[in-house]
């Protein structure tokens, strides 16, 4: 999701940092913390599980399904937490519960081929939208008055993509500038690994490290200082830095030649479904780690890494099994994939879900409205980062949101969540990436220097972004379901949002419109519910609600019933 205004914000956000000091010293997990007793805008936590304690609570298990990049299913910290199938029985090539998955025993990955294969590079929605109607429309007469609503929205998408697609002169010097960056960078790497003798690094360590030649000395100096331009974290690896930049050119040049160069569909390569015929869906394989599970063990360890085990870090919810739904790829996720990793999620018993994903077009969005509708009909909350475009969302394109088609209708069982920060961290309480919005963005969650899980069996660090705001939602919403499971998934939200804590200033936004220039706004302008989430506060008030009537039923108003798919398994399931 990085399409930014202005290079700062570009190589802020992409690195996973907004610019940050890295001589402040943040605690781990601060955005566990009390704003009255610790004085940082965290969401409370340690008071929330005290006042369970006192009501003399009582949890149930509840399980939260993840849509992301995959997990580390062998990290210390979430092994315990993981959800298996109770149905199937691991290995033995059988689809032991008859669902039309085989072996799916943490989930499911979705960007797989039947020979075990994994897809990795899917490019960008914008550009699969552009060459995919290309014939049909460009330099055509076309006629919507005599369209479907259907046929209508996937032509205005179209419309929209033929315009994006050209590159402006700043954003491919933007890409010029990154990859003069990244030379320089490699070339004092390459002196600094020489003479330290060793071929990762972090910032930390060259900054203490004394180097014997002039040439290191430079090289040192030059590293140290492209890092502190970027607001690179101290704990950050060459490696990691290196492969981002190297990373982020291809893609941008790709881009760059989006319009005379149709991407490779790997997808056909790898997967090998019929993409547009939305019930061929069991294809994939039973490989939830997948070929790069950093963004998805981070948002699963932020959920629900084991707490209170003397290792790693606290998640924020307990007693939840966590269901890993493998759809986000390099690149821009497949809309039907979303649609049918919610489907299989309601179906197996998830009653949170979280999506730590989004992009700009969505040429499929009635399949994941379906699947919306289908998951508040069976009581299920969605929660979806609000991305990281420093963008105001009320009139940005951003997807998967609420806003459904048919009826033009807000779903429910929706929360979009922007990323809150804390002013000892970056001077606002607002991270300076996060999309925001009045009327579509629901509540703000931290999501600065978040510490969580990371890949390799017991690593942890650093990472930030509205994907790591939304799984502290998650999590807390989890919990909710966890100690009070008689209230609806509509309700839950509702103490969500009404635990709000509100700054007592104004705050700090990037506004694209001013082409970076930093704005002092009232909190109230960037939300629905403005403020960082209390789960202190959610508690308090979710003790308070009487429990919903029937939450097995649909939670939607009676006026919204009618969208709802027909109560059926999901194997047998019909979506248009």
């Amino acid at each position: 999701m990085i399409q930014k205004s202005t290079l700062a914000l570009l190589l802020a956000v992409f690195f996973g940092t907004a610019v940050l000091n890295a001589q402040t010293e943040i605690p781990k997990g601060w955005h566990l913390l009390s704003p009255t007793k610790d004085s940082f805008y965290g969401i409370d936590l340690a008071r929330a599980y005290k006042f369970l304690a006192d009501k003399n609570k009582k949890p149930k298990t509840v399980i939260v399904a993840v849509l992301d990049s995959g997990v580390d299913t062998t990290h210390e910290d979430l092994k315990g937490i993981l959800w298996h199938n109770p149905k199937e029985i691991p290995g033995n090539g059988i689809d032991d519960d008859g669902n039309g998955y085989i072996d799916d025993v943490y989930g499911w990955n979705f960007l797989g081929g039947k020979d075990g294969r994994i897809l990795k590079n899917a490019g960008d929605e914008k550009t699969r939208v552009y060459h995919r109607f290309k014939d049909k429309y460009l330099d055509k007469q076309v006629d919507t008055s005599v369209m479907s609503d259907d046929e209508k929205y996937v032509y205005k998408t179209w419309a929209r993509s033929a315009a994006d697609i050209n590159v402006s002169p700043e954003e491919q010097l933007n890409v010029m500038y990154v990859e003069v960056a990244a030379k320089g960078i490699k070339k004092h790497d390459k002196i600094i690994r020489n003479e330290m003798q060793k071929e990762e690094y972090t910032v930390a360590e060259l900054e203490t490290y004394i180097p014997t030649t002039d040439s290191c000395r430079k090289a040192k100096l030059g590293y140290l200082n492209a890092m502190k331009m970027f607001g690179v974290e101290s704990d950050t690896k060459n490696t990691d830095i290196i492969n981002e930049l190297d990373s982020y050119v291809e893609k941008k040049k790709k881009a760059i030649d989006a319009k005379d160069t149709p991407l490779h569909d790997y997808r056909a390569d790898f997967v090998k479904d019929d993409y547009n015929n939305i019930n061929d869906k069991f294809y994939g394989n039973n490989d939830v780690m997948g070929g790069g599970p950093m963004h998805g063990t981070h948002v699963t360890g932020i959920i629900a890494a084991q707490r209170n085990n003397g290792i790693g870090m606290d998640g924020v919810a307990d007693n939840v099994k966590v269901m890993t739904l493998r759809v986000v790829p390099d690149g821009d996720e497949y809309d039907k994939d979303i649609a049918l990793a919610i489907f299989y999620a309601v179906d197996n018993g998830a009653k949170v879900i979280n999506m730590s994903f989004g992009k700009a077009y969505s040429p499929e969005k009635r399949w994941i409205d379906s699947a919306v509708r289908y998951a508040a009909s069976k009581d299920v909350l969605l929660v979806h980062a609000a991305g990281n475009e420093a963008s105001d969302v009320d009139t940005a394109q951003n997807f998967p949101n609420a806003s459904l088609l048919k009826g033009n209708k807000k779903a429910e069982n929706f929360m979009t969540v922007g990323a809150s920060s804390d002013p000892k961290i970056n001077g606002s309480f607002t991270a300076s990436f996060s999309n925001y919005g009045k009327s579509t963005v629901d509540v703000f969650a931290p999501g600065v220097k978040i510490y969580s899980t990371l890949p390799g069996g017991n690593q942890y660090g650093n990472l930030q972004g509205t994907s790591m705001a939304s799984p502290v939602v998650t999590g807390l919403a989890a919990m909710l379901r966890s100690y009070y499971p008689a209230l609806s998934a509509v309700q839950i939200e509702e103490a969500i949002e009404r635990s709000v804590v509100h700054p007592t200033v104004d705050v700090t936004v990037l506004k694209p419109s001013l082409e970076g220039k930093k704005d002092k706004i009232s909190m109230t302008e960037l939300a629905r519910f403005p403020g960082c989430i209390s789960a202190y506060g959610a508690v308090e008030i979710a003790d308070k609600m009487k429990p919903a009537l029937n939450v097995t039923a649909p939670t939607l108003p009676i006026k919204k019933q009618k969208e709802i798919l027909p109560k059926q398994t999901f194997k047998n399931q019909k979506i248009s």
